[in-house]
């Protein structure tokens, strides 16, 4: 072999890439290599060749070391070999300097072709670790399935890459490959601009997300991490690219499917209404799951009740109650209220009403609606896919979810028939408790409006429209209530009331109020009377109610007392907002009542206030709920009342429709309270159908109170009604002349019925009793009782006036 071919060689010929290693000579003056060393040993172990390396590794040129044995340059041989054939082909030993120090080498040994001379090549230790590190990084990275590394020339062609030529990934990068050639145009030219800017600014680019579809592949997109650095050539000027592009698609998945899971937790459940718990599970839906998505329910579950279980095909009896996006175009056979068609006996079917989540074929899915026939009418556009999930509660099956993938849109994955029985689950008990809601909302409901009155009242006194709108949250009802009594002498008590509470429990407790405040309105007790004796029942309801509920025991209640012959109204306040009166001439003003504290506290006086109606005035009783909106105070409130009051009660228009309209003018969507109206427009008894006289405490004038009332009935010609109503006036007045206090008053109202009154300035109770045989007295009032269709006495601050009431249009 002639050794001056080795003399003369460029090491770095068989060491590309090798960089310098900078070491240090005697006094710790530095030194620099760049490259592998090269010798030529003869079969004695001589040096025979020796490169410009070697000399610049050990400081000995050519001459100095031809001819020596090897063992004078190497300060540590293992053991000294006779024959260059028994040298280790690699290891490491440490060469000597020509200024006297020592280097720790690796070598590596070969035979030369055809010659007995053996070829030692070498390099300083640290440089030989750093290129095995170097190079066990490159292996490990070009191992990554998900990432792919290219070198591109300063024409963006790639010159070298670890991308396999068919990868599973999809990653079809080759030698020779423009980028266009593998990655959709749009996404090629993205990324092909980023790299020239690397290329010629010199900056690299870290972890830029690019969102990229493959050639071959368009619908399905991959989230790409790029990473970019500029390479150059040994004299610095630029010679390419180097890209790393890292897979995010999995995990990019993976974070949507934890977002969406997170946006079902947070937006699903926050309604307690069906169809709007059902709506908010179809909208997370799309557009991060499926172009189109549908939630169909059984239809007792609108209705609040338990669907019957079935299995099979046939009708399933589902109703579809939301659609997203709902400004899709819809095929015509699904629509927000359509019934589901009749399906086909269908294993997948099967499978689904086991509670399994399936994933249909275009062609599956149109055996199993019925056959081609009825595309058109129940399939989507361009649909490729569709998933089915069941929306199973508590042993029910409550309905399903579907969801359509069209046009380009990915097929559904395993990971995403898992997540969907995850929003499946979550949906379905937010539905299920949106039904137990529905049907204690209308258990509430149908307590509450069986414990209301008729909406609409005709009596002398007044004719009244109430309106009841129960709140659109919560529990339902809130015990609100209203009423209208008519009473003795042609009088009409008007109720307003609210319970605390929600529910069941606030209705039942509303009713007993109602009742009790309709038995002591029997007794014709003045307003600040019934309000104290009510406020002392609910003090024994709430000492009776469960522990932890006697704070919760409570009402307001506005009692007004209307007299159509007096045309005045009394009227008390225990808690509860002042009404509205609405004169002929359409002015309005809020009342100004004296409020007493709510009816669940005792010891504190309510006050009486006592106002004079028109005839054809509108008095208005209502509850919060109508004045009450959100932050805004309830004077705001008031005033709207006020205002919208003048503008919708008018004469010509009927109380029921003034009521609605004002409903819908002052109250929400969902109201957050139960808003209660009354309005009573009132009437008179005109003067020509009153007679009153004031007698003298004087018996004889008993004679004269029966002929006076015998001129009137006369008059009024109720000629038929005139024996009764002697006898009648006969025993009234003489048991106020005996027994009560002047002055002494007879009254006379004509109207549907005869109203005898007799009042004194007397307050003792009288008492019906039957009288023994030897009785000289006692037998006023039973034959009062007798003759009159009803009787009774009420009393006043400083009087009483005991009734009697005879029919009209019944009398013989």
């Amino acid at each position: 072999m002639d050794t001056s071919d080795i003399e003369n060689a460029d090491p770095a010929g068989t060491s590309q890439g090798a960089t310098s290693i900078v070491g240090a000579g005697p006094g710790g003056r530095p030194y620099a290599f760049d490259g592998l060393a090269a010798a030529v040993l003869d079969d004695r172990g001589t040096v025979v060749g020796w490169t410009g390396t070697a000399q610049d590794l050990t400081g000995f040129c050519a001459d100095e070391v031809h001819g020596r044995p090897v063992q004078e340059l190497v300060a540590d041989l293992p053991h000294d070999p006779r024959r260059v054939a028994q040298w280790p082909a690699t290891g490491r030993v440490r060469l000597r300097h020509q200024r006297g120090n020592t280097i720790d080498v690796t070598f590596r040994t070969t035979r030369v072709n055809g010659s007995t001379d053996l070829l030692v090549l070498a390099a300083p230790t640290p440089h030989v670790a750093d290129r095995q590190h170097g190079a066990a990084l490159l292996r490990a990275l070009s191992a990554q399935n998900r990432i792919t590394i290219a070198l591109h020339d300063t024409d963006l062609t790639t010159v070298q890459t670890n991308a396999m030529p068919d990868p599973p990934g999809g990653r079809p990068i080759q030698p020779g490959a423009r980028l266009g050639e593998v990655l959709c145009a749009e996404d090629a030219e993205s990324i092909e601009a980023v790299l020239r800017q690397v290329l010629g600014t010199g900056v690299p680019v870290i972890h830029r997300n690019q969102r990229v579809s493959w050639r071959h592949h368009p619908a399905r997109r991959h989230a790409l991490s790029l990473s970019a650095f500029p390479l150059e050539d040994a004299r610095g000027r630029p010679a390419g690219v180097a890209a790393l592009y890292i897979d995010d698609t999995d995990q990019l998945r993976a974070r949507r499917q934890l977002d969406l899971a997170q946006e079902v937790a947070e937006r699903v459940g926050g309604s307690l209404d069906v169809v709007r718990t059902a709506q908010d599970l179809a909208d997370v839906l799309v557009p991060t799951f499926g172009d189109l998505a549908a939630v169909d329910l059984a239809h007792a579950v609108f209705d609040g009740d338990e669907p019957a279980k079935r299995l099979g095909g046939g009708d399933l009896h589902l109703r579809n109650a939301a659609l997203a996006p709902t400004t899709a175009v819809w095929p015509p056979g699904i629509q927000l209220g359509n019934l589901v068609p009749p399906l086909s006996d269908d294993p997948l079917l099967l499978r689904f009403q086991h509670g399994e989540t399936v994933v249909y074929g275009r062609d599956d899915y149109i055996a199993l609606i019925g056959g081609p026939q009825l595309v058109e009418q129940l399939l989507p556009h361009d649909t490729h896919a569709v998933m089915v999930a069941p929306l199973h509660a508590h042993g029910l099956a409550l309905g399903a979810i579907v969801v359509w993938r069209t046009g380009p849109f990915e097929p559904f994955t395993e990971d995403e028939v898992d997540l969907m029985r995850h929003i499946a689950s979550r949906g379905a008990l937010a539905i299920d408790n949106a039904r137990r809601h529905t049907r204690e909302h209308r258990a509430a409901m149908a307590l509450q409006q069986s414990l209301l009155p008729p909406p609409t009242t005709d009596t002398p006194a007044a004719e009244t429209a109430g309106v009841y709108l129960p709140t659109g949250r919560g529990a339902g009802t809130s015990g609100d209530w209203y009423d209208a009594i008519p009473l003795p002498s042609l009088r009409l008590a008007l109720v307003a009331g609210d319970v605390i509470g929600h529910g069941i429990p606030a209705s039942a407790t509303m009713g007993r109020l109602r009742a009790a405040i309709q038995t002591l309105a029997d007794l014709e007790l003045e307003p600040d009377e019934l309000l104290t004796r009510i406020a002392d029942l609910v003090q024994r309801l709430a000492a009776e109610a469960p522990p932890g509920n006697h704070d919760v025991m409570g009402a307001t209640c506005l009692y007004a007392v209307y007299d159509p012959v007096t045309r005045r109204c009394a009227l008390a306040s225990a808690g509860h907002p002042p009404p509205v009166l609405v004169r002929p001439d359409g002015t309005t003003e809020a009342v100004d009542v004296s409020p007493g504290p709510p009816l669940a506290v005792c010891g504190m006086p309510y006050e009486t206030t006592t106002i004079d109606l028109e005839p054809g005035s509108v008095l208005a009783l209502y509850t919060d709920g109508l004045v009450h909106r959100g932050p805004h105070d309830i004077g705001d409130g008031l005033r709207r009342l006020t205002d919208a009051l003048a503008t919708s009660c008018r004469p010509d228009r009927a109380l029921d429709e003034t009521g609605m309209a004002l409903l819908d003018a002052l109250v929400d969507e969902a109201p957050r309270d139960d808003a209660t109206l009354l309005l009573a427009r009132t009437r008179a008894v005109p003067a020509k159908d009153t007679a009153h006289w004031q007698m003298p405490a004087d018996p004889a004038a008993v004679s004269d109170a029966r002929a006076w009332a015998t001129s009137q009935l006369t008059a009024w010609g109720l000629d038929h009604l005139l024996f009764p109503t002697e006898l009648i006036v006969s025993e009234l007045v003489t048991n106020a002349i005996r027994y009560g206090r002047p002055p002494v008053e007879l009254r006379l109202i004509r109207h549907n019925a005869l109203v005898c009154e007799v009042t004194d300035s007397n307050t003792a109770q009288p008492r019906l009793r039957r009288a023994r045989t030897t009785d000289e007295g006692g037998r006023g009032l039973f034959l009062v009782a007798q003759l009159a269709e009803r009787w009774g006495c009420r009393h006043g601050q400083n009087h009483k006036t005991i009734w009697s009431e005879q029919p009209i249009a019944h009398a013989n």
